[in-house]
């Protein structure tokens, strides 16, 4: 069965041209991370081109096992797109692949299995309201004992769920919900009216970034506006091979901000600001929405980019002291800053959230080895590749805690998920914050 390629959205190219893009040169190796791990030239960029054009000439079935293998097992952290002197947009390639890859096989998946699916991508990630219902229930779960009871006695390996309960973000005390407010900036005039994204899984179990990136943005000079209407930006559905599903949740997110008057739609979870960037790519076939998706991709900036563009408030003050088991005397705090996947290689922006940092006054920024390769979350990705997962994310542990840090700051919440439960394997507690969080308390000490 061949790939169907309209999903492409590169119309101008044929297909035979995606493909031959890839000059095979190598150059990618080293930054995928399944190739490093596995060292096999099928779990490389260029491999996984070679099965893409394999099936599309019809010399390779799209429900192989191999090929179903590599096309789950890619990260899609887009690593050989940063380094590819070609320019080859292995996403681009991917994800319409994955999309075909789920209609051939979907019929064939067992029906608990669709049921889940089915709850987690239609229902669950599309409506918020739902959202914030299971999340009432996680909470409960994880605050009254039963977490607790349920790990100790062995019930959740007995039913299956020991990985995934691992796996489950703290909830926060109180939601972030989008409600319409308007939060006005410290100073006047207001240098911008900033759309902020509230996110799926961000507004539940990281509520308290999304009240740091307001409060931050207001001390920046931005009047900030939390439209109700926003809603998951669809990078799980785009990933899972679920391209529609991914275009319904899109369109909502375009019409809160054209609806919203704000300036510029701020995001500050790397994943969701790549895939609102790429909304202009996702409708670039569909005449009724490409232009709007293109108007609004244009206006979407990650929260650290931004405040890297307009500038932080003046009143910068050094952070409190910190206690760790890393021994005392410090004069400063060190950081080490885990670089999200899509924020440096499929957003580019690698600096200015360094920037960002090096102006809080007694604060250490100390580099890691690998800083580009992925920590092993990608989304949903240490549920569906646990073995996988777990080797970079070992991998990654070991890099950061090589470099001695007062605390981890990342930029995305799935990384931050990630760390958690590898410092935990490794027995270790660290702190873990957003940069936005790290400027929200600097600035508070301030006042």
């Amino acid at each position: 069965m061949a790939v169907d390629v309209s999903g492409f959205n590169v119309p101008d190219v044929p297909p035979a041209g995606v493909y031959d893009q890839c000059v095979r040169c190598g150059l990618c190796l080293p930054a995928c991370p399944t190739y490093l791990e596995t060292l096999v030239e099928t779990s490389s960029p260029r491999g996984r081109i070679a099965l893409i054009k394999a099936v599309d000439e019809g010399r390779l079935d799209v429900t192989s096992h191999g090929f179903v293998h590599q096309m789950s097992e890619c990260l899609d952290c887009r690593a050989c797109e940063a380094v590819c002197p070609s320019g080859v947009e292995y996403g681009r390639l991917l994800e319409p692949t994955r999309t075909q890859v789920e209609r051939a096989g979907a019929p064939r998946r067992p029906l608990v299995q669709r049921l889940i699916r089915t709850f987690a991508l239609d229902l669950l990630f599309s409506n918020m309201r739902l959202m914030r219902a299971v999340a009432t229930m996680l909470r409960f779960y994880q605050r009254s004992g039963l977490q607790r009871v349920a790990r100790a006695t062995g019930l959740l390996r007995l039913l299956g769920l020991e990985q995934v309960e691992a796996q489950s973000p703290r909830i926060s005390s109180r939601f972030f919900i989008p409600d319409g407010r308007r939060s006005p900036s410290r100073t006047k005039p207001a240098k911008a009216t900033a759309f902020a994204h509230a996110g799926c899984v961000m507004h539940v179990a990281f509520a308290n970034v999304d009240e740091a990136t307001v409060r931050v943005l207001n001390r920046a000079g931005c009047d900030v506006v939390v439209p109700a209407g926003q809603g998951c930006c669809g990078a799980i559905s785009i990933h899972a091979g679920e391209m529609e599903r991914g275009r319904r949740l899109a369109k909502a997110n375009i019409v809160a901000f054209e609806r919203s008057g704000a300036d510029v739609y701020v995001v500050n979870a790397a994943g969701c600001g790549s895939a609102l960037k790429e909304y202009g790519t996702l409708f670039s076939a569909d005449p009724a929405w490409s232009e709007r998706a293109a108007r609004f991709s244009e206006k979407v900036r990650d929260v650290t980019e931004f405040l890297d563009e307009i500038g932080l408030a003046p009143e910068i003050r050094p952070l409190d002291s910190v206690d760790t088991s890393n021994g005392v005397g410090r004069a400063d705090t060190v950081v080490v800053y885990q670089d999200a996947c899509h924020l440096i290689n499929a957003q580019r922006i690698a600096s200015a959230p360094r920037r960002l940092l090096a102006q809080i006054p007694g604060l250490t920024l100390r580099e890691i080895e690998e800083p580009a390769i992925c920590c092993g979350s990608a989304g949903i990705y240490n549920l569906t590749q646990p073995e996988m997962s777990a080797r970079l994310q070992r991998r990654k542990i070991a890099n950061v805690l090589a470099a001695d840090p007062d605390i981890i700051v990342t930029a995305n919440p799935g990384c931050a998920m990630q760390l958690v439960s590898g410092l935990r394997d490794a027995g270790r507690s660290i702190p873990i914050k957003h940069v936005v969080e790290l400027l929200d308390e600097s600035c508070f000490l301030a006042r």
